[in-house]
């Protein structure tokens, strides 16, 4: 499989619901990268709400990044 991914209906929804910010043309775990680091960019700041959003970014990658791996 290599750096090659492809984020399933439910895993590109989630994204979606937490950033309003669709992953659109996500190919490779560089892709992925890139765009969870648009996502904080975008939501930026030192509030709790960011940090929580930011926490739940997080949770979502890595919840994406074993469902990668298990595939693997």
């Amino acid at each position: 499989m290599g750096q090659h991914i492809r984020l399933t209906s439910r895993e590109i929804a989630y994204f979606t619901y937490l950033t309003d910010i669709e992953p659109v043309g996500i190919k490779t775990l560089d892709d992925l990268d890139a765009y969870i680091r648009r996502c904080k960019r975008h939501y930026w700041g030192h509030s709790p709400q960011t940090r929580q959003l930011h926490r739940l970014i997080d949770e979502a990658l890595a919840s994406c990044m074993a469902s990668i791996q298990a595939s693997a």
